[in-house]
């Protein structure tokens, strides 16, 4: 915040009044050793190696935004950036590189809308925009570019979060906005936020309408944390006439807190979500044969335990969704298909039922503040074919013709339930 006036009394910093380390989807660091007057740097690196019990000879992993490959060694995201800030100027640029550089832009439909290839513009970045800070009430910041939205609760940057697969939840509800937030703070603990977005996790609009959305994060004292996002916007690439809405709603309560028991804290988290499209031929409800109802049920819970002064971590959880016409559902890439072409081997068209439901175990050793190791055991199962089985989902001799396109002779093997251990 800028300068205090004389005689006036600085305004408290957002969430400065207790320590919020414990929560899913926040760093846990307390020390920032790069940090200088104008900028704060930041290096963060995310590596794993995924076995899948299905064994798929192509060692593609499908319905995860956190891993890709199977059975081999791999950099998720290496990032390297920070924050700028001087005065009431304030400004991040946070790169990637690793998987994400080309699982994040391949879930994005909005590049082959016009020209330009905004998905190569953009890969390498995760985050980037520049902003303004004004002291009002606890503070009051507008920022423009690219930067982090919800998911379902959880981080994007793994590191952050209590597991390393995200349930389906968080897998399928945004990574990233890019356009304008106003981020207002009419109290210490209470901060609500605007979005005026290019649409639902797009570099690009779908259509002529920009997305619209409001974040209201409250935590009333150091145990609870309340957040709820909301998202309306036309993103379905060449409906216009077609409106989704979405609501996305979390509860996190640290129920246990002694640094000097074997059990050192203890936390729970529950989220919830709810949406539906409407209009050029499906309904949010009550639908038919001609509109059939397309809508998002959703809901993880996690349960996580802290031992020998936040040293080790042991959380338990999963989650469920149900999702009939699939417009959240990320895309197998069977043959190269991306959420731009689609897959004729999965269609995702109105009423295509999807449910599907996950749960895991994770071990974590957290030997300083800088450095996780973790192991994870995951289960995740569909109603219908999704998961890629020994056989995999790469036709013979490599991708053929035009990405997601039936290639003759081929069926990818797809199978409903999926298992891995995911040690990091």
């Amino acid at each position: 915040m800028g300068d205090d006036q004389p005689g006036t009394r600085a305004a408290a910093a957002p969430f400065a009044f207790a320590d919020f380390t414990w929560l899913n989807g926040n760093s846990r660091q307390t020390e920032f050793p790069l940090d200088t007057k104008y900028f704060t740097g930041q290096f963060q690196i995310d590596s794993n190696f995924v076995y899948d019990f299905a064994r798929p000879e192509d060692h593609t992993l499908i319905g995860s935004t956190n891993s890709g490959r199977t059975n081999e060694l791999q950099v998720q995201q290496l990032g390297l950036g920070g924050d700028y800030h001087y005065q009431d100027v304030r400004a991040r640029l946070m790169t990637q590189f690793g998987m994400y550089s080309t699982m994040t832009p391949r879930n994005d439909a909005s590049p082959s809308r016009g020209q330009w290839n905004l998905s190569d513009a953009y890969r390498y970045i995760s985050e980037a925009y520049g902003g303004y800070h004004w002291d009002v009430w606890n503070g009051i910041n507008l920022d423009a570019g690219i930067f982090m939205s919800y998911i379902g609760l959880c981080s994007y940057y793994n590191y952050e979060n209590w597991v390393y697969q995200m349930s389906y939840v968080s897998a399928s509800t945004p990574w990233f906005f890019e356009g304008l937030r106003l981020q207002t703070f009419p109290s210490d603990r209470l901060k609500i936020e605007y979005w005026l977005v290019n649409g639902w996790q797009s570099y690009g609009m779908f259509n002529e309408a920009p997305g619209l959305g409001i974040q209201v994060l409250w935590r009333p004292t150091g145990n609870w944390s309340v957040l709820s996002n909301n998202y309306y916007g036309h993103d379905t690439l060449g409906r216009p006439g077609r409106m989704r809405a979405h609501t996305d709603n979390s509860l996190q309560y640290k129920y246990h807190d002694n640094p000097n028991n074997a059990l050192s804290k203890a936390a729970f988290s529950l989220t919830l979500d709810a949406g539906c499209e409407s209009g050029d031929g499906v309904s949010c409800s009550g639908g038919d044969a001609a509109r059939p109802s397309q809508y998002f049920l959703g809901v993880m819970a996690y349960n996580r335990f802290w031992f020998r002064k936040d040293r080790y971590g042991l959380t338990i959880g999963g989650g469920a969704i149900s999702n009939p016409g699939r417009y959240l559902v990320l895309v197998p890439p069977i043959n190269g298909a991306t959420a731009s072409t689609g897959s004729p081997y999965f269609t995702a068209n109105p009423g295509d039922r999807f449910k599907a439901w996950d749960g895991s175990i994770t071990f974590d050793v957290m030997p300083s503040q800088f450095v996780t190791f973790r192991i994870e055991y995951n289960h995740r199962a569909a109603n219908v074919p999704y998961f890629a089985g020994p056989d995999g989902i790469t036709p013979p001799g490599g991708n053929t013709g035009a990405p997601g396109l039936v290639v003759p002779g081929f069926t990818p093997d797809l199978s409903k339930p999926r298992t891995g251990s995911r040690p990091r």
